[in-house]
């Protein structure tokens, strides 16, 4: 009987064999009890869906139009959401691959998780550059193709650094993910008979876990990891630079990167402790994804949460220094302002709530956890909406201030990604071993014999 990992990643008080770990993670979807709870779960994740693709329609129909975007504010929940989802999408990257160079044997419980998150998020994330276009129906237009009038596409566009950031943080998340995932499927492969069997076998290239086998699969998942590291950085800097390169109150700044990978991470960590702590046990993973693994993640968290404070006192002090009125006068619609009850509430909820984690009772506390990180969530998301479209609002003449309205059709769209994100997590969830069963065989392998 598998009972718990110790702080080494090492089996303590059990016996458990291969067959024990594949029965445990393998099957936890397929079993009846979570079958029937899978199916309303992923009914409800579909209206969102539905809800998006009708957003979509939307938008290829009257255009951004819409939207609630207009003078001046032409960034709008779009953005907003856009720069949110980005953020979303880095930690699994940074459990994934940052921890495996790190060799971090408490990531083993939670990487595959955080790594398809890190892909869902960047699916919606990309959604919203492209709605965004007015005609999106010209995308292709972003790229550096031949064609007959010779043109190409403007490379001192933030919009052209987005698309090819992304495209590329997409691109190698998703064989990251892909390569550590060939042995398991693999052995959903063995486990499994008819169409589902060849499907599987389809996907497991042809692995029988020969030395050979394995000597190139942890040669490419390493060279990937590597790769994808460099990506945590360079993502969300160039996000970042959609803003510190215009000269808007607020936005011109040279602490916005930093500033901006502190959030992705902080952010990050929020969401896999919000999908993690229910999933663990709504499948029954406890003995896998232990309340010492929730610890690590709270750690992760509160650190890159003291950064994003950092963030919020540099972005005050040097609007304050810089003695330039309109950038003052930002500051002080944030402290006491317009802006101010939106301010403080992110001040609240992205600050003032992650210092409980300094103690260890909060940190293992699943409920306060859970809550904790719909709070970060939250917050998050407001921070966006605060840099996006406050600064929008202000302006640097009178002129060209003005107050952003979001439509239901905004609204619409922000309800469609979640549903998207949920139901494709689900989808994992149902046909993908949500744990990296031979890294977890490596744990059974590696535990101290009896007698030794």
């Amino acid at each position: 009987m598998i009972r718990r990992i110790d702080r080494t990643g090492r089996w303590v008080d059990g016996e458990p064999d291969l067959a024990a770990v594949d029965d445990l993670v393998a099957g936890a979807v397929r079993s009846p009890r979570t079958r029937r709870s899978w199916l309303v779960a992923a009914a409800l994740a579909g209206l969102g869906v539905l809800a998006l693709a009708l957003a979509v329609f939307g938008v290829f129909w009257w255009y951004v139009g819409i939207w609630g975007v207009d003078t001046p504010v032409y960034w709008g929940i779009a953005i907003t959401s856009f720069v949110w989802w980005v953020g979303i999408a880095h930690a699994g990257t940074l459990i994934s691959a940052i921890l495996l160079l790190a060799e971090q044997p408490w990531r083993r419980s939670i990487n595959r998780f955080a790594e398809a998150m890190t892909l869902f998020a960047i699916a919606c994330a990309g959604m919203y550059p492209l709605l965004h276009l007015g005609r999106p129906e010209l995308f292709y237009w972003l790229l550096p193709y031949p064609n007959t009038y010779g043109y190409w596409p403007q490379f001192l566009s933030p919009l052209v650094w987005d698309f090819f950031a992304i495209a590329t943080y997409g691109t190698v998340s998703l064989m990251f993910w892909y390569v550590g995932l060939v042995p398991d499927l693999a052995t959903m492969r063995d486990r499994s008979t008819g169409l589902r069997a060849r499907v599987y076998g389809l996907f497991a290239l042809g692995w029988r876990g020969s030395a050979r086998h394995w000597e190139r699969h942890q040669t490419a998942y390493l060279l990937l990891a590597g790769l994808a590291t460099t990506l945590v950085v360079s993502v969300h800097t160039i996000v970042s630079f959609d803003f510190a390169v215009a000269q808007l109150p607020g936005w011109h700044t040279t602490v916005f990167p930093p500033y901006f990978v502190a959030g992705a991470i902080f952010s990050g960590f929020a969401m896999v402790l919000t999908l993690l702590i229910p999933v663990r046990a709504w499948l029954g993973l406890q003995s896998f994804v232990t309340a010492r693994h929730l610890d690590y993640c709270a750690r992760l968290m509160l650190t890159a949460g003291l950064v994003v404070a950092y963030g919020y006192a540099a972005e005050l002090f040097f609007g304050w220094y810089s003695g330039d009125p309109h950038e003052r006068e930002l500051v002080a619609s944030h402290l006491h302002g317009r802006s101010a009850p939106l301010f403080w509430l992110i001040v609240g909820l992205n600050v003032v709530l992650p210092q409980s984690l300094w103690w260890r009772g909060a940190r293992r506390s699943t409920a306060w956890l859970f809550g904790l990180s719909i709070a970060v969530n939250l917050g998050m998301w407001l921070e966006r909406w605060l840099i996006v479209i406050s600064s929008l609002e202000h302006g640097l003449l009178p002129t060209t201030g003005g107050d952003y309205w979001p439509t239901f059709w905004d609204w619409l769209t922000l309800v469609g990604t979640l549903g998207f994100f949920a139901f494709f997590m689900l989808l994992f969830l149902r046909f993908v071993p949500a744990i990296a069963l031979y890294e977890l065989r490596e744990l059974v392998a590696d535990r101290p014999r009896r007698g030794a």
